[in-house]
């Protein structure tokens, strides 16, 4: 019987009753700090070096490639960690100017990719026939290697 009970909570993602209780630990932003550029801050995981945590003492180092697409996921980036920060620092000016401009970049250089190679995602299709399936796909980098 104990068996079956213990298969049974198993199965189900319980805890047994003697697991301990977790304390975990985030570091909370007490201002605004020096940030990194757009493509490094997305490689690195966060806008703000004090925050990064590198797993195991490992550093990611890795650069992005300089597309139209990288620098729209850069962007939009910036604006999500952004968003993050201002949730808990509402009263940050430079932050949220910060915040504006890049929302301003970003709509401006999504206009001009989706110009030059068709809709994004298909939140985007709007005038003309529904060009969403059409290819190349954003990420087929040969088709798309001269944008």
């Amino acid at each position: 019987m104990e068996q079956k009970k213990r298969e049974k909570n198993y199965m189900e993602g319980r805890l047994p009753s003697s697991a301990p209780l977790a304390n975990p630990y985030v570091p909370f932003q007490v201002e605004f700090t020096p940030n990194y550029e757009p493509r490094k801050a997305l490689v690195r995981g966060t806008l703000f070096p004090g925050l990064e945590l590198p797993f195991m003492g490992m550093i990611n180092k890795n650069e992005l490639p300089v597309t139209p697409l990288t620098e729209l996921q850069a962007l939009g980036f910036m604006i999500q960690e952004l968003a993050l920060y201002l949730d808990t620092h509402r009263d940050d000016m430079e932050a949220l100017e910060l915040y504006r401009s890049y929302q301003r970049m970003h709509k401006e250089g999504l206009e001009k990719y989706e110009k030059m190679c068709g809709p994004i995602s298909h939140k985007s299709v709007s005038d003309g026939p529904y060009r969403w399936l059409d290819d190349p796909w954003p990420w087929e980098y040969a088709k798309n290697r001269e944008v």
